[in-house]
């Protein structure tokens, strides 16, 4: 796996954990999680717009604020990247 996820996904776990003042993550999380899930559908029609009249460098763009998104409704339901990849895995069987 790209170990810079599973170093953002730390951050975001620290940043919730310990209540980082002035921190996005914590403001997403202070908002709940109807406020995430809409984060995360307007993230993901970003990608979709992006995909289909923007350069390459902006679809890269759209997808890592997607995959951020994804990642703290992750931590907020204690879903680990692990999670996922054994998900993926037994998908792949």
């Amino acid at each position: 796996m790209c170990s810079v996820l599973e170093e953002l996904y730390s951050i975001i776990l620290d940043r919730i954990g310990n209540r980082v003042s002035g921190s996005y993550t914590v403001q997403l999380v202070e908002r709940g999680m109807e406020y995430i899930a809409r984060k995360v559908g307007e993230e993901a029609i970003e990608v979709i717009i992006a995909s289909l009249i923007e350069s390459r460098e902006r679809i890269i763009s759209e997808v890592a604020d997607l995959i951020y998104h994804l990642m703290v409704l992750m931590a907020v339901n204690n879903i680990t990247l692990d999670d996922v990849c054994k998900e993926l895995e037994r998908r792949r069987k």
